[in-house]
């Protein structure tokens, strides 16, 4: 059998483009480094790197050798991490990307509760509903809510919940306007408010329950990209619209907003993580993904 460390030293002796810059890395003499490597290739009888005086390049042997040393390493490093998160308290600083509405909702009132449980950690939060690259910003998790969850290449998918959007009025809208639609074709005598339209134009899709669609297209009267003050527009009767339950289930139960077509569904919202990868990954982070699993199940926020 190999020596591990032998394989080791080869993978970092590539990600680092050469011996010195791995010894660094690694804190072994380049001349050690050289060695070990020379007789890897020897105790395997194939060359893994051709050796110039400016540059070293994997042979088409090294290129295949070198996917399975990086998959050894990072099983040991994943070992090495369950012994440690079992006797390590969660601390430092975890960096979240989190949407606009879900911070000022559901999101913003967890946070606190998991920071008051884990004493040592830090949270730096950025509140914005531009995507984020995680990797280049330095992003730990990204909390998004998508109608699927989306192909994420490299990164991780942790699936948390499911927001079931509405389609809502308020009483005064209701009335003003002709009262209750009983059909999705009644939609078209309400004004409505949307968060963006295409050549002055939007749609809504609904679903019955027997899987038949209304695809509803509409001028909106209010076009607004925000999703409170879209929620603000239909609590003052300006229009009907499409909120998500969490922004309108407390209104909804007073009274003040009233759903439409309740036999109709709209396509809902997964919400999600997104992280980078599951190896590495420090206790602060992985602690706080288990809290946001704990907590945001179902439709619904967790208290």
């Amino acid at each position: 059998m190999q020596d591990l460390n032998d394989m080791v030293f080869f993978a970092e002796v590539v990600e680092r483009g050469g011996f010195a810059a791995a010894g660094r890395a690694l804190g072994v003499p380049k001349s050690r480094l050289s060695r070990r490597v020379a007789d890897l290739e020897h105790s395997l009888g194939v060359r893994l790197l051709h050796r110039t005086t400016r540059k070293l390049s994997l042979t088409d042997v090294g290129e295949q050798f070198l996917k399975h040393c990086l998959a050894m390493r990072e099983a040991a490093q994943a070992a090495s991490q369950v012994a440690a998160q079992v006797q390590t308290e969660p601390r430092g600083t975890i960096r979240i990307t989190c949407p606009v509405t879900l911070a000022q909702t559901g999101l913003g009132v967890l946070v606190p509760r998991f920071m008051a449980a884990n004493p040592l950690v830090r949270v730096d939060m950025q509140v914005t509903n531009r995507v984020v690259n995680l990797v280049e910003e330095g992003i730990d998790v990204a909390l998004r809510v998508r109608p699927t969850l989306e192909a994420s290449g490299s990164l991780v998918i942790k699936q948390l919940g499911r927001s079931c959007p509405k389609l809502v009025a308020s009483p005064a809208l209701l009335a003003r306007q002709g009262g209750v639609p009983a059909m999705p074709e009644d939609l078209s005598r309400l004004d409505t408010v949307a968060m963006s339209v295409t050549e002055g134009r939007t749609s809504w899709r609904l679903i019955d329950s027997d899987g038949n669609e209304h695809l509803f297209v509409h001028h909106p009267r209010y076009v607004a990209d925000d999703l409170l003050t879209v929620q603000m527009a239909v609590l003052a009767g300006t229009g009907i619209s499409v909120l998500p339950d969490y922004l309108c289930r407390d209104a909804l139960q007073a009274g003040t907003l009233v759903q439409l077509l309740p036999g109709w569904r709209l396509p809902e919202g997964v919400v999600h993580a997104v992280f980078p990868s599951r190896q590495g990954l420090v206790p602060a982070v992985r602690r706080f993904l288990d809290f946001l699993g704990e907590h945001l199940k179902g439709d619904t926020f967790v208290a």
